[in-house]
């Protein structure tokens, strides 16, 4: 097998050319930026650049993008280059080079204004089911570069699996107020309940996905920590989470307590990963009760993987 690895500079990219080395899988890795896990110089929007990567491949694994907080920085005409007329250049090279699977990486935040139910009202328990509304233009590219895949299992028949990851960054939050109003390992630890993903459990994911893709087809995922949550607390989230993160992990307060930690107050949304569980057959390993027992440790609650790609920073161009 020969995978290509698009974003090998990026924080998934990088964590995916890893592991494929470290498994002895021949990876090629293609991106803007030079790095160590870049093995092409060169743009996705560029048809011979891709077409000399697509090479002797079997499985595309495309997580080159431009991401949320390169709104600031890029016009709208970048992000419909790259993360559509990109995703469409690799997509007709696969069908040309007789690529045997394609896996998109896509995000939670497609989902867009479906995410944010009014203030007390239940929080939004999200499944591959809620239509997205993409509220700015990454969102909006990332659905269509979502149907893109759509188009071409149906149409040319390539294998296309899209995983909706959700936040993996360790940089921190791109909100003011929620970078100053708690601690940065704080935050991630929340956020593993509802809307945060360890890195290793994502490449995890992409692993299941080139095993899966023949089989399924065409399938959207999403890829989230697997919450304590249940559907019957949406309610009780929305007005009042750290009681029922009581109920769900109990002792958890005495931890935060021990860190000066805080829950937050509410949650809007929380992803549901059972498809991608039941379907793909992947088993997330880095959930809030993993972490809270890190924590409690004293150790660190991210993967070996997370802690070896690091941060990046947001705005590298």
């Amino acid at each position: 097998m020969k995978i290509l690895v698009t974003g090998s500079a990026g924080h998934l990219g990088e964590a995916l050319v890893r592991t494929f080395r470290e498994r002895r899988v021949e990876v090629v890795g293609v991106d803007v930026l030079d790095s160590p896990f870049t093995d092409v110089r060169g743009s996705i929007v560029d048809r011979t650049v891709v077409d000399r990567c697509m090479q002797g491949v079997t499985a595309v694994v495309h997580a080159a993008t431009l991401h949320k907080p390169h709104v600031a920085t890029h016009d709208r005409q970048a992000f419909v280059d790259v993360n559509v007329s990109g995703t469409l250049q690799l997509l007709e090279s696969a069908v040309a080079h007789q690529v045997k699977c394609f896996i998109y990486t896509s995000t939670t935040s497609s989902f867009g204004d479906a995410l944010t139910p009014p203030a007390g009202a239940p929080a939004a328990w999200i499944t591959e089911d809620v239509v997205p509304i993409p509220k700015n233009i990454y969102g909006v590219t990332k659905v269509a570069a979502e149907d893109l895949c759509r188009l071409f299992h149906r149409n040319q028949r390539l294998p296309c699996l899209v995983l909706r990851t959700s936040r993996f960054f360790p940089e921190g939050d791109d909100i003011d107020h929620m970078r100053s109003a708690y601690e940065g390992d704080n935050l991630k630890v929340n956020e593993l309940l509802y809307r945060r993903v360890d890195v290793a459990d994502v490449v995890a994911a992409h692993q299941c996905a080139i095993d899966k893709a023949a089989e399924l087809g065409f399938g959207r995922f999403i890829i989230s920590a697997t919450t304590p949550f249940e559907p019957a607390d949406a309610a009780d989230l929305g007005h009042d989470a750290p009681a029922v993160l009581a109920r769900r992990v109990p002792g958890y307060r005495e931890i935060y307590a021990a860190r000066g930690w805080k829950m937050l107050p509410t949650l809007d949304r929380v992803y549901d990963n059972q498809l991608a569980r039941h379907l793909l057959g992947w088993r997330p390993q880095y959930d809030f009760s993993r972490a809270l027992a890190a924590v409690a440790g004293g150790g660190d609650w991210r993967s070996p993987l997370a802690r070896a790609v690091g941060a990046k920073g947001y705005h590298r161009q």
